[in-house]
């Protein structure tokens, strides 16, 4: 088995190529290049280093989302056309779930956060007892509400993702059990571990046709949001002045 994999759901690019049991190359950055300009030429320079033959590949694992809409966007577009040029199916991780892999093997719940803005995360929760365990999939959430429903469960928690520091205040706050902070070198999103389980889901047989796959945001975007209350406040005021609005 040999898959490629592509990370671009937050500010972080990243890819990787990994087989069973090998990571064979990954190349991630994090900081402001659009990722547009960054992953096609991270994935051929990597290509390229370790003479990696495409037709090879037996499928290409992206991070689903949630995430940003525009880098979801561009992940997806690049997945799907590597999957159609090269005639290889897709596979679609959770982004949250693969940001809780790269602390494999820990003991303490796992929770990763990631900003999506106004204290709202988008989050999930995880365990390694025997194997990998989703305690809760992944949901947008205020970061006051996870911490309460982390009070709940009574035990110990680490935090990881892009909504630590932006949320790291409210956590020091709000939380009453034991917690802890990931380090730097595994509290981002890593193709590497996009890939790891994606070879799971591979063994699974969840596998999707690059016109099947679309990301998933969990929520509407700003922009949809901020549209839909101007039009309910548009007909409000029709209302208000007497003008009936009529449903096509």
């Amino acid at each position: 088995m040999l898959l490629a994999a592509i990370e671009s759901s937050g500010l972080v690019a990243s890819v990787a190529f990994m087989t069973e049991d090998k990571l064979i190359g990954e190349y991630t950055t994090n900081f402001k290049k659009t990722h547009s300009q960054t992953l096609l030429p991270m994935f051929d320079e990597v290509v390229r280093m370790t003479g990696i033959r495409l037709e090879d590949l037996d499928a290409i694992v992206v991070s689903g989302g949630p995430g940003s809409f525009t880098g979801l966007r561009i992940g997806a577009a690049t997945a799907k056309g590597l999957g159609l040029a090269l005639d290889k199916p897709l596979i679609s991780v959770p982004t949250v779930d693969a940001l809780a892999y790269n602390l494999y093997g820990t003991q303490q719940v796992i929770c990763p956060i990631m900003d999506a803005r106004r204290s709202q995360v988008y989050t999930g929760l995880y365990r390694f007892l025997d194997s990998f365990e989703v305690v809760r999939e992944q949901w947008p959430s205020d970061i006051r509400d996870l911490t309460q429903e982390l009070n709940r469960m009574g035990e110990k928690v680490i935090f990881l993702g892009d909504g630590v520091p932006v949320c790291r205040h409210i956590i020091e706050e709000t939380m009453n059990v034991p917690f802890e902070f990931a380090p730097a070198h595994v509290n981002r999103q890593r193709g590497a571990s996009v890939a790891a389980l994606g070879a799971v889901y591979y063994e699974q047989g969840r596998l999707q046709t690059a016109a099947e796959h679309k990301p998933d945001y969990l929520r509407k975007s700003q922009a949809e949001r901020e549209r839909e209350v101007a039009e309910r406040q548009g007909e409000m005021d029709k209302l208000a002045a007497g003008i009936v609005v009529v449903e096509r």
